[in-house]
C-alpha cells in the first residue's frame, strides 16, 4: 500500500518545510517537493501540516485504584487517543506487591495484546523494591522496558524508602535504563489530610489544600540529591508545583542528568477546579492541580520553553464521575486519582501553546512527539523522516472545535476541560501506513498496534544536542 500526501507543510522538532511525503507500506519512503509518484490512496493537505503522530509517555489504562479500575482499556484509550492524534504510548505495567517484575508485566501484556489499536510499550512501576529484584531490572532492560517508576507517596501502597530508591538508581547506572519517580513527600500529606478530614474537611478541595506544594519541591529535591550520589539520571513524571521545577531547574544548571515532565492540566486547570462542591471530585489527581495564584502555572511554561521540562504527557488515568468518583463522598482520601486527557493533549498545547505565541511549532512537535521518542528509545519513531515508521497526522491547524464528553471517544463520563474550545485539529492519523482516522470516521482496529521493545539510555538523546527552534509561523 502506497500512500501520497500532497500540498502540506511537514513540521518536525527541527525545521518547517513544504514538502510532499510518499509513505510505502509502514515506512516514509519518500518526501520531496510536487512528487510525482504513483500511489494506491492520495491525501490532499493543501493549507495543512504534517506531523509526526503524537507519543504520549505517561498513560494509565486499566489502572486498578483504590478497589476499582480506570474506566479505558488498551482498545477504547488507544482508539481515542488516535482520534486525538497520537499514534503511541507507552503504559505503565504494575509490579503486585510482594511478586516480580515480570508478573506485573505479564499482567499488562495480557491487558494489551491483540487490543491496541496504536503502537505501545511499557515502563515498569515499582510497589515493592526488594533487593532480589535488583538483577530483574538487568533482565527487563535487556528485554525493551527500560524504566521503573518509583514513588515517595502512597504509603502502604507504593511508597519506596530512601535507601530502595537509591539501590534502583544505582542499578541504572549499570543497565542503561531510567529511573521515572513520582515525587511528594507521602507520609506528610496523609498525615495533613488526616488533619483535615478530623476537622470537617471532606470535600474534594481537601486533596489539593493537604498536598502543599513544599511536599513536591522537597520530594524532587531529596531525590535529585540521591540520584546525584548515585551517578545517575532521573526523570519526574507530572511535575505540577513552582517549588519542584525550581528545584529541577536549580540541578540542571549544575550540569546533572535531570529530567521533566508536566501534563495539560497543571497548565489549564487549577486547584479552584477542585473547590465547587463534591463536583470537584472530577479533578482529583496527584500531585494536584495548583492554586491559580501561586505562579505554577507560569514557572511551567516557562520550563517547556527553557527545555528544563523536555515533554508533555497526559498521566491518563480516567475514573467515571458517576460510580467511582463517588466513592469518596464524605471523605476526599478515598476519591480514585486520575483523570482522561490521552485524546486531548496534541490539541490542547496546540491551542494553549502554539495559537497564544507560547510556543513554535516546532517545538510543539517536540514536546508531543519527538522528545518522547528520544527520551524514551524509539528510534523509529517521533519524526516525519525517510525510513522512519509512517505513523503520520495531518492536522489542521485553524479547525476549531470544542472539547466535551458528549464528542470525546474516551470511555468517561466526564471531561475535565467541558465546553472548551480549541483551535487545531487531527483531519488523518496514520499508523505505520494505515489510515485508521480520517476526518473523524474510525477505520482503525483493535489489535493493529505492536509492542515497542525500546531501547536503553534513550534519554541521552533528549539532551545531547538542542534542536534549534524556528521562529513561530502565523497561524491562519
Amino acid at each position: 500500500m502506497r500512500t501520497l500526501i500532497k500540498g502540506g507543510t511537514i513540521v518536525n522538532a527541527d525545521a518547517i518545510t513544504r514538502a510532499d511525503v510518499l509513505i510505502d507500506g509502514e515506512e516514509i519512503a519518500l518526501i520531496g517537493l510536487d512528487l510525482d509518484v504513483p500511489a494506491d490512496q492520495v491525501i490532499d493537505a493543501t493549507g495543512k501540516w504534517v506531523i509526526p503522530g503524537g507519543i504520549d509517555g505517561h498513560t494509565h489504562m486499566e489502572l486498578p485504584f483504590g478497589g476499582t479500575f480506570a474506566k479505558d482499556t488498551f482498545e477504547t484509550g488507544t482508539r481515542a487517543a488516535a482520534f486525538g492524534g497520537t499514534t503511541t504510548i507507552i503504559d505503565f505495567a504494575v509490579q503486585p506487591r510482594g511478586g516480580t517484575f515480570h508478573q506485573g508485566l505479564d499482567a499488562w501484556h495480557e491487558k494489551a495484546d491483540g487490543k491496541a489499536c496504536i503502537d505501545y510499550g511499557f515502563h515498569m512501576i515499582v510497589s515493592d523494591m526488594r533487593d532480589e529484584l535488583l538483577p530483574e531490572m538487568d533482565r527487563l532492560v535487556e528485554e525493551g522496558i527500560t524504566d521503573f517508576k518509583l514513588f515517595t507517596a502512597y504509603p502502604g501502597v507504593f511508597l519506596s524508602d530512601d535507601a530502595a530508591i537509591f539501590k534502583a538508581l544505582r542499578q541504572t547506572t549499570k543497565n542503561g535504563g531510567l529511573i521515572l519517580m513520582h515525587a511528594e513527600n507521602g507520609p506528610v500529606i496523609d498525615a495533613v489530610a488526616a488533619d483535615l478530614v478530623a476537622n470537617g474537611m471532606t470535600d474534594p478541595i481537601g486533596h489539593g489544600l493537604a498536598r502543599y506544594p513544599v511536599f513536591e519541591g522537597e520530594a524532587t529535591n531529596r531525590v535529585i540529591r540521591l540520584a546525584k550520589a548515585a551517578g545517575a539520571p532521573v526523570y519526574f513524571v507530572h511535575m505540577s508545583a513552582a517549588d519542584a521545577v525550581n528545584e529541577l531547574r536549580r540541578a540542571r544548571d549544575e550540569g546533572l542528568p535531570i529530567y521533566g515532565e508536566t501534563c495539560p492540566q497543571y497548565l489549564f486547570l487549577s486547584l479552584e477546579d477542585l473547590g465547587n462542591g463534591f463536583d470537584g471530585a472530577k479533578f482529583v489527581c496527584s500531585p494536584p492541580l495548583r492554586d491559580i495564584k501561586g505562579g505554577h502555572q507560569e514557572e511551567l511554561w516557562k520550563a517547556l520553553v527553557s527545555d528544563d521540562l523536555q515533554l508533555i504527557g497526559t498521566d491518563h488515568c480516567p475514573f467515571d464521575f458517576h460510580g467511582q468518583k463517588e466513592m469518596g463522598r464524605g471523605d476526599f482520601r478515598k476519591i480514585p486519582n486520575g483523570l482522561p486527557g490521552v485524546e486531548e493533549r496534541v490539541d490542547l498545547m496546540h491551542d494553549g501553546g502554539v495559537v497564544t505565541g507560547k510556543l513554535s511549532p516546532s517545538r510543539w512537535v517536540e514536546l508531543v512527539s519527538t522528545a518522547p521518542a528520544r527520551m524514551f528509545g524509539l528510534p523509529r519513531k517521533g519524526s516525519v523522516a525517510v525510513g522512519l515508521d509512517a505513523d503520520v497526522v495531518v492536522y489542521d491547524p485553524n479547525r476549531r472545535h470544542v472539547l466535551s464528553a458528549q464528542t470525546h471517544h474516551m470511555a468517561v463520563d466526564y471531561s475535565c476541560y467541558e465546553g472548551r474550545p480549541v483551535q487545531g485539529g487531527a483531519d488523518v492519523v496514520i499508523s505505520r501506513g494505515k489510515v485508521i482516522v480520517d476526518h473523524g470516521t474510525w477505520l482503525g482496529s483493535a489489535g493493529h498496534g505492536k509492542f515497542l521493545r525500546r531501547e536503553p539510555r534513550g534519554f541521552a538523546e533528549a539532551t545531547r544536542t538542542k534542536l534549534a527552534q524556528p521562529a513561530p509561523a502565523v497561524v491562519g
